[in-house]
């Protein structure tokens, strides 16, 4: 059957036209009950099984006969937890709600199709906007939201009518659940049951634990009785959007600082160059805004602007009624505030869009015997403590747990939350690594059927079909290189003398693209990761196993598909042909970096491997060379490896990474070839090529290795890459051996991150580090989603493969770099975190440890300190709480710190003691004692403590 509808509006241009949209129903759509005999069977929505003809849901006091639920909209966005718990089963899911819900919210929309696609569940998508009897028009003057609530209620009511035609002892029911009072009361005037979420679940007597994923939804409901308000009112949004435009209001991320949690800054959207960065002070200012928040701020006058503060402020406040003991605090930043650094400041307005995410974290159990109202800690020291309600709060004394936010009264001093998940006790090292990577958005759920279904049958074999439109190069001494134990093999590499006495050299890379295909579920959530995450003692793979430790692999003595890069040298590693080509190969050996120095060492080995290995060295010097004497920076990170107890996994050593001359081997080839095609997808594709660059950094932040150096008199030159590669070259001293490396960790410190972009939408393509007019991402397509990119990009531009309307829209690929950018970001966050967490399980059975160290940094209170033994960095603070404070004298210009009569300089050697504080479960840290030189005055050594974090560079699989 046949329905249009009819309605006019008004275009761009001031014309009304009319519209007219036709809208199909249909009597062929099933209820999705599995005892149904009246609906025609397959025509369900989704591969999901439906309804189970017995409910086998948990036992209600409220409705005790077996029976399906019926959520409305408000309920699914607001208790998606409750829903997602697996004691919750056969839900009906109209159109109606699922479309409002798409609309809202895209988290809550994605979360509510995986759990209707999951068979445990009985979750049911009903198309009752197309089905013939529950389709209702729009009435007149009925706004649009109570048109849905009226459809709602009509499938309520003609499921509840269509049940009862079912020939069973047991009459099944639907149960309609809305938080909307209005709702509920029209529900029950018109004979439909209806309860509140919380009615319900409070009903389910054997499963009280759900009761505390409640959200609590109405702000006003929740205020603590009698409490006074506290905040300032938002602004509504269509005030805010008004003044937005108007210039009254600036529109901003919220950055809530990690220091001190009454101060944050708001960068503001937009290009104007003035009042970039906002300062917000004080809890009015912040007025309930939470990391991360798109929100709107007003500027003070200039006369109450102030500066950052320099004082550390922690949230350890357990009473709520204590803002007597804010404003005390807020005194004391107010005197901490530099009057020469004064900047823009502001106050929050309003809120324009949350961004809230579940937090990790652990319970402050409150004083009160019996009480259920506790608050709620983050691990994210930047997000503010969460007011939530728990019968459980002994169990989960101690625990690592999850909480959302639902809503932030005036009246309240915290928000409030309730609780999600319990993730186990705190300090235990499963426990502490999914913090980590949830706390890093990392996304490491297993794989979903979906996405596993794109995999390639197995026993998987090369076919006819896939050698047409390959070269066979499985006659080439093909071999690998690779850290031991690497399981991710994407590259292989090959070298041979020519006929005309030139060299042959080839850099194979695993071709991902072949089996992971443009759109599909594979694909989609390969770039949702982007990259994969190296723990410590995990690896979160951006591809499914199948794929990166196997198929793809470029395992030793067997085929593999490739995608190759082959060029003709002459034998001063002067390129003279290259080119490009989808390959068969079959690598002729799988070696560690170890293996193959020490095949190339040998007097005795002279088979083709090694011959191909000498080749490849001889060259990549001269490449090395080459590029260094371009410009190219070779700079110092003090890269760690752990060695692990095989019974316990837990650190037993721990040691800095000793790089061969291989390690440098396989890099070159790995640049070039990333050069080779970045030039070639850029000369096809102009306008979309989606490239990687390193942007030079502002002179400003050379200053402290300048300062540094010249302390030790010593000239680093700035002006240009070259110049500061070749004055980092001589910066040597023949009594302190370490100080080059120093001066090259600085200097990876005064750094910008390097980024992908797209050619099209960028004019600066240089790549500063590399000293390279042009770069890219090829050579590891298993662990970055950027060069599967790459791999179809080069297989258009060599015929191999077809285009795709995303692979040519630049908008499109700017946002997937976006996206790529942050993976790569926090990636490499997790990897730092999970080296600290390590870190610290090892000095946990250490006690005291006293090593060499020096000094990287030196700031008013305190010095920063490398112990290079461990590639630890951490801070010696002089000025402790309860503690007599020493006499301190800090110049910048120099740098140096005076602690009573010691002077103390950057790169001067320390002695430190190190030890691990767990006082805070938490937030366990490394403290650092200093021992030589000896402060005078008074016995320091208890009194200076440390906060160290393992800030080097996290371990890599190999530079690319």
């Amino acid at each position: 059957m046949l329905t249009s509808r009819t309605f006019v509006k008004r275009t761009r241009a001031g014309a009304v036209v009319k519209v007219v949209r036709e809208h199909y129903l249909r009597d062929d759509i099933a209820c999705g009950a599995a005892a149904c005999r009246l609906c025609p069977p397959g025509t369900g929505t989704g591969s999901a099984p439906g309804l189970e003809a017995r409910p086998s849901g948990p036992a209600s006091s409220l409705c005790p006969g077996p029976h399906f639920l019926l959520p409305d909209t408000n309920l699914l966005l607001h208790q998606i937890d409750i829903l997602e718990d697996p004691v919750i089963k056969n839900v009906i899911v109209l159109q109606t709600v699922l479309q409002e819900v798409r609309h809202r919210s895209a988290p809550v929309y994605k979360r509510i199709r995986d759990v209707i696609q999951n068979p445990e569940k009985h979750f049911y998508s009903f198309t009752n906007e197309h089905h013939r009897e529950t389709y209702i028009e729009q009435k007149r003057g009925e706004t649009s939201n109570d048109r849905n609530d009226r459809a709602i209620r009509v499938a309520v009511k003609w499921y509840n009518e269509h049940l009862k035609k079912i020939e069973d002892e047991e009459k099944i029911q639907v149960i309609f659940l809305t938080n909307d009072r209005t709702n509920k009361d029209k529900a029950l005037d018109e004979g439909i049951t209806a309860y509140t979420c919380e009615e319900y679940i409070k009903s389910l007597t054997a499963n009280p634990e759900l009761v505390d994923r409640l959200a609590c939804v109405s702000d006003e409901g929740k205020e603590i009785e009698g409490g006074k308000i506290i905040f300032p009112e938002h602004i509504p949004l269509s005030k805010l959007q008004q003044g937005i435009k108007s210039g009254i209001y600036l529109q901003g991320t919220y950055r809530a600082n990690r220091e001190n949690y009454l101060e944050a800054t708001v960068w503001v959207h937009g290009d104007a160059e003035e009042n970039k960065e906002i300062i917000v002070q004080g809890l009015k200012h912040l007025n309930r805004a939470i990391h991360e928040d798109v929100v709107a701020v007003e500027l003070l006058p200039k006369d109450e602007w102030v500066g950052p503060s320099s004082v550390v402020l922690q949230d350890d406040g357990q009473n709520e009624e204590d803002i007597e003991n804010e404003e005390e605090k807020e005194n004391i930043l107010k005197t901490s505030t530099n009057k020469d650094m004064l900047r823009p400041t502001g106050r929050v307005v309003g809120i324009i869009k949350r961004n809230w995410r579940p937090y990790c974290g652990m319970l402050s159990k409150s004083q009160i015997k019996e009480a259920r109202r506790h608050l709620f800690t983050p691990a994210d020291r930047r997000i503010p403590r969460i007011r939530i309600e728990t019968r459980q709060a002994d169990t989960l004394e101690g625990q690592r747990i999850i909480v959302a936010i639902d809503g932030w009264p005036r009246n309240s001093r915290y928000p409030n939350g309730h609780f999600v998940k319990n993730l186990g006790s705190a300090g235990d090292k499963e426990t502490e690594t999914e913090v980590l990577l949830l706390e890093h958005d990392v996304p490491h759920q297993a794989f979903s059927q979906a996405v596993l279904s794109f995999l390639p049958k197995m026993p998987w074999s090369i076919t006819e079909e896939d050698m047409k439109h390959r070269e066979d190069l499985r006659h080439l001494n093909v071999c690998s290189v690779d850290p031991p134990g690497c399981t991710d093999i994407d590259d292989a590499l090959h070298c041979r003398e020519i006929g005309n006495g030139n060299l042959e050299v080839g850099v194979h890379i695993a071709d991902v693209s072949h089996f992971i295909r443009p759109g599909n579920a594979l694909d989609e959530e390969s770039v949702k990761r982007g990259t994969t995450v190296y723990l410590c003692e995990k690896r979160i793979d951006m591809v499914p196993e199948l794929l990166s430790s196997n198929l793809c692999s470029l395992r030793s003595n067997v085929d593999r598909l490739a995608f190759s890069c082959i060029w003709e040298m002459n034998h001063k590693a002067e390129i003279l042909k290259t080119r490009f080509t989808k390959s068969i190969i079959n690598s002729k050996a799988s070696l560690t970096y170890a293996e193959a120095q020490m095949r190339i060492d040998s007097a005795t080995m002279n088979d083709d491997i090694t011959t191909s290995l000498r080749g490849l060295n001889k060259l990549a010097k001269i490449l090395k060379k080459k590029r260094i004497d371009n410009g190219a920076l070779t700079l110092a990170s003090p890269e760690v490896r752990f060695h692990m107890d095989s019974e316990t996994h837990d650190p037993i050593d721990l040691q800095t990474k000793e790089l061969k001359e291989t390690n440098s081997m396989v890099e070159e080839f790995m640049l070039l070839a990333n050069i080779s095609v970045a030039q070639k997808i850029y000369d096809e594709f102009p306008e979309f090529a989606l490239l990687r660059k390193h942007p030079a950094p502002p002179p400003s932040n050379y200053d402290i290795l300048v300062k540094a150096a010249k302390s030790k008199n010593l000239e680093i030159k700035t002006d240009s890459a070259k110049a500061l590669a070749e004055s980092l070259d001589k910066a040597e001293s023949p009594t302190f051996p370490y100080l080059n490396t120093l001066l090259r960790i600085l200097t990876t410190r005064c750094m910008m991150q390097a980024v992908y972009f797209c050619s099209g939408m960028d004019s600066d393509f240089h790549h500063y580090g590399l000293a390279s007019p042009i770069y890219t991402h090829f050579t590891s397509p298993i662990r970055r989603y950027a060069d599967i990119i790459v791999h179809r990009l080069l297989a258009v531009a060599i015929g191999a493969d077809s285009t795709y309307p995303e692979l040519t829209d630049k908008h499109k690929l700017a946002e997937m770099c976006k996206n790529l950018n942050y993976r790569h970001k926090m990636a490499q966050y997790a990897q730092r975190a999970s080296v600290a967490f390590h870190t610290q399980l090892f000095f946990k059975t250490k006690g005291v440890v006293n090593e060499d160290a020096y000094i990287l940094f030196v700031r008013k209170n305190a010095v920063v300190v490398l112990i290079p033994k461990y590639g630890l960095e951490g801070t010696v603070f002089f000025e402790e709480k309860d503690k007599p404070t020493p006499k301190l004298e800090y110049n910048s210009e120099v740098p140096s710190l005076t602690v009573e009569d010691t002077t103390l300089h950057v790169f001067d050697k320390v002695k430190v003691n190190i030890m691990l504080d767990d006082s805070n479960i938490q937030h366990q840290k490394m403290r650092m004692v200093l021992v030589e030189p000896k402060i005078l005055g008074n016995d320091m050594r208890a009194s200076l403590s440390a906060e160290a974090s393992s800030k080097d560079e996290p371990e890599k699989k190999k530079k690319k």
